[in-house]
């Protein structure tokens, strides 16, 4: 049976066991947190995101869960520089054209601000600029999708939180946290 741990990464945390590409460096890695052999994430995020980080034993659930041809949704919570109208909204709705061709429509709405925790180091705030959270959900995984997506429709990325994979949530997960999941529960596309 295949096993599948949800890991809440804290911001700062390298999506791997080992930092061995950067010697010297004293970037902190999932090794740090999980002491569980044999498992591997499926899927990344970035140093400066937070949330959800799946890891499992099975290289075929893994390649499942991380590839875009499988279309498993991917909501994030986002907090964002400025107030996004209804044209920005759309644009993110509709595909957003960037270097590497255009992206698939995404879900997204204006939410209230999230009751998450704190981040570390906390998030620059500006009087002069308000920001707003929105919570967007894609079915891609392009390298710093999410942030090169508001950007683009000129809100850039102050906060990024991956919530849900599919069905799998963060719920219950404090940051640095992670449980097994039971694959008897276990429904991909």
């Amino acid at each position: 049976m295949a096993r599948v741990i949800l890991f809440n990464k804290p911001y700062g945390v390298l999506c791997q066991f080992t930092d061995a590409g950067n010697a010297g460096s004293e970037r902190v890695t999932l090794s740090r947190f999980i002491d569980v052999p044999g498992i591997y994430p499926a899927g990344r995020l970035d140093l400066d995101s937070e949330g959800l980080l799946l890891l499992t034993d099975d290289g075929r659930l893994q390649a499942r869960i991380a590839d875009p041809r499988f279309k498993l949704p991917k909501m994030y919570l986002v907090q964002v520089e400025g107030e996004p109208d209804e044209p920005s909204l759309a644009a993110l709705r509709r595909g957003v054209q960037l270097k590497d061709g255009l992206t698939r429509p995404a879900e997204v709405e204006r939410i209230d601000p999230p009751e998450l925790w704190p981040r570390d180091p906390p998030v620059r705030f500006r009087k002069s600029v308000p920001d707003c959270w929105l919570k967007l959900t894609i079915s891609e995984g392009r390298n710093r999708q999410v942030r090169r997506m508001t950007a683009a429709v000129g809100h850039p990325t102050l906060r990024l939180v991956r919530w849900h994979i599919g069905e799998w949530n963060l719920d219950g997960i404090a940051p640095g946290q992670w449980r097994d999941y039971s694959e008897s529960k276990l429904t991909l596309p």
